[in-house]
This record gives C-alpha cells, sequence and structure tokens, in this order.
C-alpha cells in the first residue's frame, strides 16, 4: 500500500496537482477512499468526488451520508483547501485510531468534492489571473466587448490591484496622516488633491473621458444556477438560462439526487467568516419551526468549535436589503430537506483587529480607522503584500498612473498562504460532530417464533442510534422526498408469506435529539418514537433461510437473516 500523501496547505493546487494528490490519497487507503469523478466541467475537466468510509463495514450508498463542496467560485481557493485540510484529518486520523473519526467511518459515509468549479480556478490561478466569479463559458453572450475596461492583471506581476489616476472631480483622497491610504472625499469637499480609483485592466476605444468596467464575458454564478428559487437574469445575476443549465452544477445535482443517503452538507466559500444557515428568501418567523430549533442548535455548535458566529442568511447577509440570495443551501433544504450550511472562511477585518463590524454593512462603509487598522494589518504581518504600495506604472491607454492598493485575491478573498492552514483548521471538529449526529439505522431484534409445525412469526425490531430523525426536517416530510423506514422479506422458493407484505412502508424515526427540556409543560408521549417493530407469518419448512432488510433513506440500510428453527 503506498504512503498517505502530506499536502501544502500554504498553497493552491491547480487541476493536474490535484487530480495527482487525489488520486494518492485513493491508492494509498483502497478501503477507506474511492475517488470518482461526477461530470465533467464545461472545458472537459473532471470534477473529482471522494467518498470515504471503511468499505468493510458497508457500502458508502447504504450508510447515512455528509456532504461537503468548495470552490465553486473561481477565486474562492481556500474553500478547496478546507476540503483537503479535512480530508486528510480524516485519512490519518483514521489510521491513527482516532476514536470519533473511526466510529463516524465505520457507520457513516462522506462525500468531498473539494473543487466544484475546476475551470475557474484554474484561471484564477493562471499565470496572468483573472478574477472572475464562476464558470469559465461566456455568458449570457459570447461576444467579446468592444469598448470599456477589462478587468485584468495588465503588468504581469500576476495581481490585480488598483490604478490611481489624479483628478479634480475624483471621489477619493489621501489619507491626511496616511498618505498611502484612500479615504472618501467628504459631503461637499472641495480645493484639495482627488483621485479616481480604476481597477487594473486594459481599455477598449477609450475616449478620453468616459471609463466603465466591463461585466466578465464569462458572466455565470454557478451558485445562482441551482433549481430552488432559481430566477431570470433580470432578477439574479449569473443564473444561467435555465435550473441546473451549467454542468458543474448539475453534476451536483444529479450526485444528490442519486444518492438520498445525504443527510446534510456543507459549502465552502470565502469571505467573511461567517457559518451562513438557511433561509435565503424566508425569515426564521416563516420556517418550520422544528427545522429552525435543529438549525440553530447545531449552527451554535459550530460557532462554538470554529470561532466563526453563526447567522442567518435572510436576516443577516444581504446583499442588498431589499434584495434575497438564493443558492446551494436553498435547494438542499428547500427541495430535499436535507441540512445545509454555507460557511464564508476568512475575515481580514477580524484579522486586523476591528472587532464590531457587520459582514456586508461593512464593505458598504465603515470608518476609516478600521482602513488605518488593516494597513498596519498588512505591514506588520504581510510584509505590506495586502495593501501594495503605490508605484509609477504607464499604462498602454491612459498614460502614467499608480498602481497599487488592495490585493484583494491574496488577502481578501483568501488568507495570505502562511494562515490558510490555521483557517482552515477550524472546521474539522465541527464536521465530524455534524456528520456524527446523521441518523443511524441500526438492528434491535431478529426473532423467529413457531405458530405451528410449518407455520412461524417473523419479527424485525430496528432503532435509529442517531441524534437526528431519520427524515432528518420536517421539511423533507413535507416536500415529500424521503420515505419511512422500509422494510422487507425475501423468502425462499418452499416459503410462502402468509401475513403481511413483502414490502412495508413504516415510519420515520426520531433521533435522540431532545425535543423539550426536562422542565417542560407537558411530558413527551411516544417514548420509543427511535424504534419500529414489523411482523410477517411464514409457511415453511424448518430450516429454511429469511432475509430480512430495513432501509431508511438517510439513516441507512440493516440487513440481517433469520432462520426458521
Amino acid at each position: 500500500m503506498a504512503a498517505i500523501p502530506v499536502p501544502r496547505f500554504d498553497v493552491f493546487y491547480r487541476h493536474a496537482e490535484l487530480s495527482r494528490l487525489l488520486a494518492d490519497y485513493a491508492a494509498a487507503c483502497p478501503g477507506l477512499v474511492r475517488l470518482e469523478s461526477i461530470g465533467k466541467s464545461h472545458e472537459g475537466r473532471d470534477i473529482w468526488l471522494v467518498a470515504l468510509t471503511n468499505a468493510d463495514t458497508g457500502a458508502d450508498r447504504d450508510k447515512p451520508a455528509f456532504w461537503v463542496d468548495g470552490n465553486i467560485h473561481a477565486a474562492e481557493l481556500t474553500a478547496s483547501t478546507a476540503c483537503l485540510y479535512w480530508l486528510h484529518q480524516l485519512v490519518t486520523g483514521y489510521e491513527a485510531g482516532d476514536e470519533k473519526i473511526r466510529q463516524l467511518l465505520d457507520t457513516r459515509a462522506v462525500y468531498l468534492c473539494p473543487r466544484l468549479n475546476p475551470d475557474g480556478a484554474e484561471l484564477a490561478l493562471a499565470d496572468r489571473p483573472r478574477h472572475i466569479r464562476s464558470s469559465t463559458r461566456p455568458y449570457p453572450y459570447a461576444e467579446e466587448p468592444v469598448d470599456g475596461l477589462t478587468i485584468e492583471d495588465v503588468d504581469g506581476d500576476g495581481r490585480i490591484l488598483y490604478m490611481r489616476v489624479p483628478d479634480p472631480h475624483g471621489p477619493w483622497k489621501k489619507h491626511a496622516d496616511e498618505p498611502r491610504l484612500m479615504v472618501a472625499r467628504e459631503p461637499g469637499e472641495f480645493g484639495g488633491e482627488y483621485y479616481r480609483l480604476i481597477p487594473e485592466g486594459t481599455l477598449k476605444h477609450f475616449d478620453g473621458v468616459r471609463i466603465s468596467a466591463n461585466r466578465d464575458v464569462e458572466g455565470l454564478d454557478l451558485n445562482r444556477n441551482f433549481p430552488a428559487f432559481w430566477r431570470q437574469e433580470f432578477e439574479q445575476i449569473g443564473a444561467g438560462p435555465y435550473p441546473a443549465s451549467e454542468p458543474e452544477v448539475r453534476a451536483m445535482v444529479d450526485f444528490l439526487v442519486r444518492h438520498p443517503n445525504v443527510g446534510a452538507a456543507v459549502s465552502f466559500h470565502t469571505h467573511s467568516g461567517v457559518i451562513l444557515r438557511p433561509m435565503g428568501t424566508q425569515s426564521d418567523d416563516d420556517m418550520t419551526p422544528e427545522d429552525l430549533w435543529i438549525y440553530k442548535r447545531l449552527s451554535d455548535l459550530g460557532a462554538r468549535l470554529t470561532g466563526y458566529p453563526a447567522i442567518s442568511t435572510f436576516h443577516d447577509f444581504k446583499y442588498h436589503p431589499k434584495e434575497v440570495i438564493t443558492g446551494t443551501q436553498d435547494w438542499v433544504y428547500e427541495h430535499l430537506g436535507a441540512l445545509f450550511w454555507t460557511v464564508e472562511i476568512w475575515a481580514p477585518n477580524k484579522e486586523a483587529g476591528i472587532a464590531d463590524y457587520k459582514w456586508i454593512e461593512w464593505y458598504r462603509d465603515h470608518p476609516a480607522e478600521d482602513d488605518l487598522k488593516l494597513l498596519k494589518w498588512s505591514d506588520e504581518q504581510c510584509g505590506g503584500q495586502a495593501h501594495v504600495d503605490w508605484y509609477p506604472f504607464r499604462h498602454p491607454q491612459l498614460g502614467m498612473v499608480e498602481l497599487g492598493g488592495w490585493d484583494r485575491m491574496n488577502y481578501w478573498r483568501n488568507p495570505p498562504p502562511a494562515l490558510r492552514e490555521r483557517e482552515a483548521a477550524r472546521f474539522p471538529a465541527w464536521l465530524t460532530q455534524l456528520a456524527l449526529s446523521l441518523p443511524k439505522l441500526e438492528l434491535l431484534r431478529a426473532e423467529v417464533r413457531a405458530l405451528g409445525p410449518d407455520t412461524w412469526r417473523v419479527r424485525l425490531a430496528v432503532g435509529n442510534a442517531g441524534y437526528l430523525p431519520s427524515n432528518i426536517s420536517k421539511r423533507a416530510i413535507e416536500r415529500k422526498t424521503v420515505r419511512g423506514t422500509v422494510f422487507q422479506i425475501h423468502l425462499p422458493p418452499e416459503c410462502t408469506l402468509i401475513s403481511g407484505r413483502e414490502r412495508i412502508e413504516g415510519p420515520h424515526l426520531d433521533g435522540h435529539a431532545p425535543r423539550q427540556s426536562l422542565q417542560a409543560f407537558l411530558p413527551q408521549r411516544e417514548i420509543t418514537a427511535d424504534r419500529a417493530v414489523v411482523e410477517w407469518v411464514v409457511q415453511g419448512p424448518r430450516g429454511a433461510a429469511i432475509g430480512l432488510v430495513a432501509c431508511a433513506d438517510r439513516a441507512g440500510t440493516v440487513r440481517t437473516e433469520v432462520t426458521l428453527d
């Protein structure tokens, strides 16, 4: 068996390197790790999925499963790192005998998709990168712009910064005490030295007066292409021509639909340093209360274990107060009824000591004192590279300008190299506990009792050993996306079923998550709602073997055999 690879977490892997690394894990641990391609990207790259479970204790499809993905957005590369980090922790922890990890992979399955959008990531990692939102497919039109500003690296240093141009009408000025820092011009202010800040890029047909930045030709946002609450371009930019039109999204959608054992999921993004929970389109008051309660409980657990605050997407994370955001979490929870969280990795403002800030609102407006803290952080912790000092550059259309300012790709969208592993290390404990909270169907009893010389009562009892109910959420029942526990009896040719049906749909099974405290007004009536029993009456000869199966979509499958005796 090959040695377990030792990845680097301070670098971002390009597709070929990532493919080799994942293949090395599969080769090193063939009974624990399986690698498969769940589809091809727009440009034909494999979308890799790593399935982790102990094959000796059953196939992944027969176990409750947990899904984690990352890097659906092109430049959000730390999302991929977080997936790789947990993969490495699971593999090495299992080999080292870690009790929780062994329990997880012996009884459940983990599906890891480290890079859902390989084309966009490859462009972000190119020698002369471009930072598009998602896929590289031209959308909504394939034409290149005929005029305007195309944002790109113009001086070939691998960064996309800002261009600073003196302009008496400009909205920016140098900070009075720190001339490297640009701050907003005050209302009614005049008579000073002002500047226009322009994203680094090249211009076509510049008339010497007007500049407008072109949207990327690749205008898709894959996270807006999921089926739930899909809206056309005029309502939601980048949504694509129809739901799941893009191969990357369709690969994930098809996989999850084919794997009803997935009961919970996490999607890694960057940045803001928060854990987002559903819903995206409705307030907490409109959510199914039982689902909201469990979401809050598990989200608070995430906040304790990761150090990231857990917040509502609808209430706390809107790009605009009059608009709603929809994406993966709405489809996985709203359509499928599985639990889902989005994690926005990394908060540079928090890193700089800015403690009291609201996530999206801060980016709209904040005091200059915050920028001074960030500049100090850049100087002292990032070697002056998070905020690049302004330097002269002869622009092919604008003439002499200065390049500099915030390096958003390497210090805002993603942590600097030295901090990437630290950020990724926040999540394994929470992810592992979430996965261990999934329902788990277990055999309680399988027995045979003689009713006559060749007549027998066969009885099968199962229970849910997990924290969550077998249906995961009330939403799943409302949407009819899960069945109750299904029991089947398999008879040999010499036996006949006298009473009962070959396939019986039983109830959903509670988990051991308490519905209420011990001080509640009314006691819980269903004391053993985590258990179910079915009976059959069979006619057949002594010694015949009867196969019994119980299956709950999200709690796994139990198989056993009894002998008529």
